[in-house]
């Protein structure tokens, strides 16, 4: 039971799972959102542009279908006839088509933004399987997109029964009318009549657009196991990563113990902790911490330095402080400069006194530790 609900997806996709399935061209689409734009940007410009369209087809039908005698009896004036009309008609209706094909380019964009996918137009041949076919004839997406033609079809039909019962008068009176005055006002009400239309395709674009990324979403679900998967991926397989600390971990103490030769001193607890400090090379400003650590691995450092003759001293509070606040290759902090000075000048004279001769150095005792670094034993 487990292993199925692992397997259910129930999980809402992850930013790399869309961010995929944008590059395959996998986005959220609104058909009628596009188609509402279009039509409604097309019906704007013939409201406004209605008399003047009209007009200018008057103009053309009247010109278009006036012969003179010239072009009676020299049948090659036709042809630059035509294009003269032709190349008019095209001005007249420029910044309708300009406006209709701007609308056409843009408004997928209102969705998802600007996307280009050569993965999206290369050719499925899967697609071509008549079987796959007709499942997805009786798919839940296609049930989806009958009904969604059918109340496409009551409602936009319905307005326009509404709307040509609203304006029948209108109508009626335009076939009293002469040509000239029927005309503009044809097109004046065509336009009107077709923006009402498209306002009532306003209800199904406020319904297919929520449901389109709803359904978007859905079909990028992911189960819990696709998500562990995906972390593993993206993050690393917990057991690889474990693995890679541990090296690291192991790289690092064998660094460290590598240095504990190089050191000028060894502060134990005695037994618990051991720290390593080296003072005295070119551009250090205070004494460095080269190796430390606790229990078995301070027992290591111990013997390491007693093999290398590296000096050994016995300052539980301060070797306390110094596994506590400091950090492998960095700087103790300004609170222990003090006591650490003791204990360099301590191993000096201790130096001075193996090659020379004399009187013992005093072990420094009561080293000075501030309050804020304490460590509890």
């Amino acid at each position: 039971m487990a292993q199925d609900s692992d397997l259910e997806k129930t999980e809402q996709p992850s930013q790399r799972r869309l961010d995929e399935a944008r590059e395959r061209g996998e986005v959220a689409r609104s058909r009628e959102l596009s188609t509402f734009i279009i039509l409604l940007v097309g019906g704007g410009v013939l409201y406004f542009m209605g008399q003047s369209l009209t007009q200018h087809m008057v103009k053309l039908l009247r010109e278009g279908l006036t012969l003179d005698r010239d072009m009676a009896f020299h049948t090659e004036l036709m042809i630059p006839r035509m294009y003269d009309i032709t190349l008019e008609a095209l001005l007249s209706f420029g910044p309708y088509i300009l406006a209709t094909i701007i609308a056409a380019a843009f408004s997928p964009l209102l969705l998802n933004g600007w996307l280009f996918s050569i993965e999206a137009i290369q050719p499925k041949f899967s697609k071509l399987n008549p079987i796959s076919g007709i499942a997805r004839m009786f798919s839940g997406s296609s049930l989806v997109e009958l009904v969604k033609a059918i109340a496409k079809s009551l409602l936009v039909g319905g307005a326009g029964a509404w709307v040509i019962w609203h304006n029948k008068d209108a109508m009626i009176l335009l076939g009293m009318q002469s040509v000239a005055a029927s005309i503009p006002e044809m097109g004046h009400l065509l336009g009107e009549c077709f923006m009402m239309i498209v306002a009532a395709m306003l209800l199904i674009v406020a319904i297919d657009v929520p449901f389109q990324l709803w359904d978007h979403n859905k079909k990028l679900m992911m189960s819990k196991e696709e998500v562990r998967q995906e972390a593993k991926e993206t993050e690393g397989d917990p057991m690889v990563k474990g693995r890679i600390r541990s090296l690291q971990r192991e790289a690092s103490r064998r660094r460290m113990m590598a240095a504990i030769p190089t050191a000028d001193v060894v502060v134990t607890n005695p037994t618990h902790y051991a720290v390593a400090l080296k003072y005295g090379e070119q551009g250090m400003r205070a004494p460095v911490v080269v190796a430390k650590g606790s229990h078995l691995l301070a027992q290591r450092i111990r013997e390491i330095a007693e093999e290398n003759h590296v000096p050994i001293l016995e300052a539980p509070p301060l070797a306390r402080a110094l596994y506590k606040h400091t950090n492998l290759d960095a700087a103790i902090p300004e609170g222990l400069y003090t006591a650490v000075a003791e204990i360099l000048a301590y191993v000096y004279q201790l130096n001075q006194y193996q090659k020379l001769g004399g009187l013992p150095p005093r072990k420094p005792v009561h080293l000075p530790v501030p309050a804020e670094l304490e460590v509890a034993a």
